[in-house]
């Protein structure tokens, strides 16, 4: 059986991938262990940043780096490791500027983006460090990615208003448009990449067709089996007081991924399983003060039907 190695293992999409590829592959994880392992993988105790020759012992046939955020995470990685296969990185969509034409594509140029800040540019340092030392390592951009192992308050928090009875604040008339994709549809594009080795080393990733928030409230509302009574907002600059997402609406073009993976999991069933793996797991996603916010500053905060 082959070997892979996981940087992290242990949180959302890293602990997902883990999951995911140790029926198919010797999975190896990397992280600290300050976290409970997945079982049936093995545990390689280290800080990236301090790998003191530990993984020169192993001869891993890939690895998929999804907790690098830098290009010192890159080099100290790369140099941590014996020669390798196949390396794919989990970078970001938050290497567009905000000012690049959309959909945004591969061949468009990265730059900082006013909305994601530091996060992005230092993405953009980690690819440009990956691709300089492995031309031939592949990129993955994804824009919001959701399902079950969620440790971000975004659709979470969706479902905590819903199962509460609250009434829902949406920002402005509810029609900003975000692009997902989900967990599960990430994993399968990296194995179709261990696969296929496609031609082109940068791929966007996500669902071809964007949706608006209040579709995707309502759709989280409809999950949870609450109906949806919304409160609009039209006078407060901040939304993230309030509400998970940025105000910034932007759209990836997919078309490469397609050729690889065809159709991606519908929207609705992804966020029932999200909401399953919620409902067990409600500590998992780290708390934010969006209800405690809602309570203390809008008059109708709580609606109980």
């Amino acid at each position: 059986m082959k070997k892979l190695l996981v940087t992290g293992g242990t949180v959302f999409v890293s602990r997902f991938v883990a999951e995911y590829f140790k029926a198919q592959y010797d999975v190896f994880v990397l992280n600290r262990n300050t976290k409970p392992q997945v079982e049936g993988v093995t545990l390689i105790e280290a800080d990236r940043h301090d790998l003191r020759g530990i993984l020169k012992r192993y001869h891993f046939d890939a690895v998929i780096d999804v907790c690098a955020y830098n290009g010192e995470d890159i080099s100290d990685l790369l140099d941590g490791l014996n020669p390798v296969e196949d390396f794919i990185m989990i970078s970001s969509s938050a290497v567009y500027p905000e000012t690049n034409v959309q959909p945004f594509c591969e061949d468009q140029p990265v730059g900082a983006n006013a909305i994601w800040g530091k996060y992005g540019t230092d993405k953009i340092e980690a690819e440009k460090c990956l691709s300089a030392r492995m031309p031939n390592a592949y990129i993955l951009r994804p824009p919001y990615l959701y399902g079950p192992m969620q440790n971000l308050y975004r659709e979470p928090f969706i479902f905590d208003c819903a199962m509460q009875h609250r009434a829902f604040y949406l920002p402005k008339d509810g029609r900003m448009k975000l692009q997902f994709f989900y967990v599960g549809d990430l994993c399968r594009m990296i194995q179709a990449i261990l696969e296929e080795h496609p031609e082109e080393h940068i791929f966007n990733v996500g669902n071809e067709d964007a949706v608006d928030i209040k579709t995707l409230v309502s759709v989280c509302y409809e999950v949870v089996g609450e109906p949806l009574v919304v409160e609009q907002v039209w006078d407060h600059d901040n939304q993230r007081d309030y509400f998970s997402f940025y105000d910034y609406e932007y759209v990836l073009d997919v078309s490469r991924q397609k050729k690889l993976l065809g159709e991606t999991k519908n929207l609705k069933a992804g966020l029932r399983e999200s909401f399953a793996w919620y409902l067990k797991h409600p500590n998992d996603a780290a708390k934010r003060g969006y209800i405690k916010f809602i309570d203390e500053n809008f008059a109708k905060s709580k609606i109980n039907h």
